[in-house]
């Protein structure tokens, strides 16, 4: 798998996903957000599996993860994808309304990259959001070797 200018965002809350969206399209972010909105459609998301499996072989940029999830929780997501090769390497970012020292400390555990609380005020959200994209869209270097836009 490669990995390219793509985003990944796991969320179930419809109200965030447009809140999210809304801030990458302005700061002109990412060139695609993918959607999923449960963590078993992340799983066959990233594993190409289910109504995936004719997705193309790449991997997002960076996952902004949910931990509310149905049928799977951002945990258990997260903890299948450090369990596998493939996908143990692909960074990602805790973006949760929990503030539970418990949810942080064991997202660490399992192995995120980054544990962020979701602000509850509509512009502190937006902004948390872009600083995010820039950080790991244009700032972070991947660890297949490949930068933010590809090859490099």
């Amino acid at each position: 798998m490669t990995q390219m200018e793509l985003l990944l965002l796991v969320e179930d809350n419809l109200q965030d996903e447009k809140l999210t969206l809304r801030a990458l399209r302005k700061a002109n972010l990412a060139n695609r957000v993918d959607v999923v909105r449960d963590g078993q459609q992340a799983l066959d998301y990233l594993f190409r599996t289910g109504d995936f499996a004719g997705r193309p072989d790449t991997l997002p940029a960076v996952v902004l993860l949910d931990l509310g999830l149905p049928r799977l929780s951002g945990l258990e997501v997260l903890q299948r994808l450090r369990a596998d090769r493939r996908t143990a390497l692909v960074p990602v970012v805790i973006l949760t309304s929990s503030d539970e020292a418990q949810d942080r400390l064991q997202s660490y555990r399992i192995g995120a990259n980054s544990f962020v609380r979701k602000p509850v005020d509509f512009a502190e959200f937006a902004q948390t959001v872009v600083s995010l994209g820039v950080y790991w869209l244009l700032v972070n270097k991947s660890p297949f070797g490949y930068g933010a836009f590809g090859s490099g």
